[in-house]
């Protein structure tokens, strides 16, 4: 049992992918982390000698956190620019 899940290529990404989804231009990263956060999740379960679901989870969580955020930003940067005109 180590800190990496190194078996788990899906969940080690999310993980980071889902971090890297924090910059406000790489919001579709978000969606990208959730996807691989649930196939590291699925591949985890399946084969519990892989390890890697908290990987899984902190990329899908992460990555619908930030996806959400910017998608909300986007909105009212739109909405506020409408108003303006």
């Amino acid at each position: 049992m180590g800190l990496i899940p190194y078996r788990n290529g899906f969940a080690l990404a999310a993980y980071y992918v889902g971090l890297l989804s924090c910059i406000p231009f790489l919001f579709p990263f978000g969606l990208l982390a959730i996807y691989l956060g649930l196939r590291g999740l699925k591949l985890a379960r399946e084969e519990p000698e892989v390890e890697g679901g908290v990987h899984a989870w902190v990329g899908i969580v992460s990555g619908g956190l930030f996806c959400l955020l910017w998608l909300v930003v986007a909105v009212v940067l739109i909405v506020s620019w409408q108003e303006r005109r």
